[in-house]
């Protein structure tokens, strides 16, 4: 007999929560999400057996109604957490403001479900009711409570893509974060990568636009860059070198499987140089040449007539498989001599080792060329080529500068087309990170262009424009012209309104400019101090940190402690100094300290509001400089009571 539509929803709303309970344990950085909503739709297990258990009574129509919204919930809520727990973890790493706002809408669906259910309606026990009722003011409190980032986590991430050679400890951290510790760790995330490039479509070229719920192919290069360093990483701090060369000649013998999507299409063997054609589709450089070579104008796999005979370097694609190799002890396949000869109209990529660098200018000159004399096609193309180049390696900053790609890149930053910009001031953020590039970029007249692109270009292209006034910024007579250009403002707009990481950006960029005096008063006056009590007082919000480093550099300043003054700060100040972090505690200490000197109202309103007890706890525990701050606090409150007393 076939079940009625109330049996049916109240058994799929059962099987959902039983899945949903039989998932394993989340060792993400989105374990806490995770397993906060595990626990509460667990709990909803008992109103679904007692429902059905119910037997032959009638659910009301608005009863169904509600329980099937739950149905749809559950069923988003399921999909999320598979896509969390098998997903790639990296990934998660550098998206986790997106899958907490994921998390975020999921938990308003389910709540939204739960008050469309009618329980006076419900033939439940009051022991079932109750628990129902506190589960759903549970969903209700978790609405708007996103979780704090891992800050630590989040330089770490920021340090390991930015500095040339980072801290090795940079690396063991975000091993230990992300819960990829052992070797099979590593090729499960690889398999996890390896599957996302492929629901991308086999991965792009530089300037390409593949996309994966708005992955660009530079984000999962990224990823296959932190891979490459993480696997290093465990490697080495597991001392695992005499048993892996063990599973290494055990995989030999096993010939492991090469998967499809690494094998040329016309050779059917395992790519060396992966390039892509117009029409998307990835070939083994040297074969797809002689295609090309014996006259032939079509794509060999989808039979497409080819717009352009121009190659681009599969660079994601070529990691994942120099990856896959490593893992499973393959041999890394080697360029054929004969190829690396061939004049050809495509542009050449670097392969590693010693002839890595001819290779790369080679590469350089050609992309060089479609940058000065290119349509606008291949000018775009061209700069994300640069753009990737850059971000590979430290030999590539150096070639492309000597190459005198940076006075080209400045052009395209006034180019029409978002995109072509965004990849010409990311190619500059790239760059910049080598310390002699600063010099070139400014001399080239960068600065004015990179604020106008700060103010007008595409979301990515401002945050990368915070980013390169950062990283130019470093030089201190930079910090001055940067300021002069008009950067403040605009850093301020995107700190306010910018995304997450859009914020970090502007935040790291102001504080480093705000070192100067005269960017102080800039700061100041464009209004920051209203917006960073924002911030300060936004606990959830994961920028208290940044307010809290720029407030302490700006309350240095008179004009800034006026500022700061007029926004009464002191009852945060207060509750950070009792409960924040140590580095917070400090800041909070400094700001206090200048805003209480010389000015009674500020230590009257401070000892009111209890600050002596957190001040003593602070001068006792806290770091030098806290203690430093807190004692002189504490000075200024016992002068102020003492002349009470006389």
């Amino acid at each position: 007999m076939a079940e009625n539509p109330e049996e049916a929803i109240l058994s799929q709303l059962s099987e959902s929560v039983k899945a949903i309970t039989a998932l394993p344990e989340c060792k993400t950085v989105s374990r806490k999400m995770y397993g906060n909503l595990v626990r509460r739709i667990k709990l909803l297990s008992p109103l679904f057996e007692e429902l059905k258990d119910g037997g032959e009574e009638q659910l009301a129509d608005d009863v169904v109604q509600g329980l099937d919204a739950l149905r749809i919930a559950l069923d988003s809520a399921l999909q999320l957490l598979k896509s969390v727990h098998e997903g790639s973890k990296i990934f998660q790493a550098l998206q986790v403001d997106k899958i907490a706002s994921k998390f975020e809408h999921v938990t308003q669906q389910i709540e939204a479900a739960l008050s469309q259910v009618p329980y006076n309606k419900l033939n439940i026990t009051e022991e079932v009711l109750e628990q129902i009722e506190l589960l759903h003011a549970q969903f209700k409190r978790a609405i708007g409570r996103m979780e704090s980032p891992d800050l630590e986590l989040v330089r770490d991430l920021a340090a390991a893509q930015m500095e040339d050679d980072p801290d090795q400890m940079v690396f063991k951290r975000l091993s230990e974060k992300l819960h990829l510790t052992t070797t099979n760790d590593i090729k499960a995330e690889l398999i996890a990568i390896h599957d996302m490039v492929i629901s991308c479509g086999g991965g792009g070229g530089g300037g390409g636009g593949g996309a994966h719920e708005g992955i660009s192919d530079d984000y999962i290069e990224t990823m296959s860059f932190l891979l490459r360093k993480l696997k290093d990483c465990v490697m080495t701090d597991n001392q695992e070198a005499e048993s892996n060369e063990i599973d290494k000649g055990s995989m030999k013998h096993r010939s492991p499987i090469i998967p499809d999507d690494f094998r040329c299409p016309i050779s059917l063997e395992l790519m060396k140089d992966p390039v892509i054609v117009s029409t998307g589709q990835t070939y083994e450089r040297s074969c797809i040449q002689k295609w090309l070579d014996a006259g032939h104008k079509t794509c060999p796999k989808t039979q497409q007539t080819l717009s352009h005979t121009a190659l681009t370097p599969n660079y994601v694609l070529k990691s994942l498989i120099a990856l896959w190799c490593e893992s499973n002890g393959v041999e890394l396949p080697k360029k054929q001599g004969n190829c690396r000869n061939r004049r050809s109209s495509t542009t050449s990529t670097a392969s590693g080792g010693t002839s890595s660098s001819d290779c790369d200018r080679a590469a350089i000159s050609a992309l060089l060329q479609k940058l000065a004399n290119g349509n606008p096609d291949q000018q775009r193309a061209a700069a994300g080529e640069l753009r990737l180049l850059a971000k590979r390696n430290a030999d590539n900053r150096v070639c492309i500068a000597e190459a005198g790609a940076i006075p080209l890149l400045v052009e395209l930053l006034s180019s029409q087309d978002l995109r072509t910009q965004e990849h010409a001031v990311t190619a500059l953020l790239n760059l910049s990170i080598h310390e002699s590039n600063k010099g070139i970029i400014v001399n080239a007249g960068a600065i004015s262009d990179i604020v106008d692109v700060l103010k007008n270009g595409s979301t990515e292209a401002r945050e990368n424009a915070a980013a390169t006034l950062f990283s130019l910024s470093v030089v201190d007579e930079n910090k001055v012209a940067i300021g002069a250009a008009g950067a403040i403002a605009p850093l301020i707009d995107l700190l306010c309104h910018g995304t997450p990481r859009g914020k970090k950006d502007a935040a790291t960029a102001i504080f480093n400019l705000s070192i100067y005096q005269g960017n102080k008063v800039r700061a100041v006056r464009a209004g920051i101090v209203p917006p960073l009590i924002g911030l300060l007082k936004d606990q959830g919000g994961g920028m208290v940190d940044e307010a809290l480093a720029i407030l302490a550099i700006l309350a240095s300043h008179q004009e800034g402690k006026v500022a700061l003054g007029q926004a009464e700060p002191i009852p945060i100040l207060v509750e950070v100094i009792r409960t924040g972090s140590p580095r917070n505690r400090e800041n909070a200490a400094a700001i206090l300290w200048s805003l209480c000197t010389g000015n009674s109202q500020c230590l009257k309103l401070a000892r009111e509001l209890g600050a002596e007890e957190a001040l003593k706890d602070l001068s006792e525990n806290g770091t030098d400089r806290a203690k430093r701050k807190a004692g002189s606090v504490l000075e200024l409150i016992q002068r102020v009571e003492e002349v009470v007393i006389s």
